[in-house]
């Protein structure tokens, strides 16, 4: 019994880690993928660092190191896209930029999230 519920366990974070390294990838914790610095650029263009910090770690707006620990991507694109105005949150989904690249941004505030990305500039994986 302890070794099926030891394998059950390993394949299980197999495959939390699996999921994940689909979601970003990240060398030495600040080069990354395409997708993911798209995310950051995209994170720059929208100046999200106003509020939310140069490091996500909050301003006059929450961390979003901490609120993407328990906030769903759906629950995310929900906010990015709406805002939470009674918040001070602007809405972004009038913002092409943000729309066409929200898949990528929340991948790379993510991976700060996740501690993967140590620090919020990035530069991408060298080919």
């Amino acid at each position: 019994m302890f070794r099926k519920t030891l394998l059950a366990l390993s394949l299980l974070a197999a495959g939390s880690a699996f999921a994940q390294s689909q979601l970003y990838t990240v060398v030495d914790g600040y080069k990354v993928d395409e997708n993911t610095m798209k995310g950051f650029r995209t994170w720059r263009a929208a100046a999200c660092d106003r509020c939310h910090g140069a490091n996500q770690e909050g301003m006059v707006g929450p961390s979003l190191v901490n609120s993407l620990k328990t906030m769903t991507k759906d629950e995310f694109v929900k906010t990015v896209r709406d805002g939470r105005l009674e918040k001070g949150m602007q809405s972004f989904g009038t913002s092409q930029q943000v729309m066409d690249n929200m898949d990528h941004l929340y991948a790379y505030l993510k991976g700060r999230s996740d501690g993967a990305i140590t620090r919020s500039k990035v530069e991408p994986i060298a080919k």
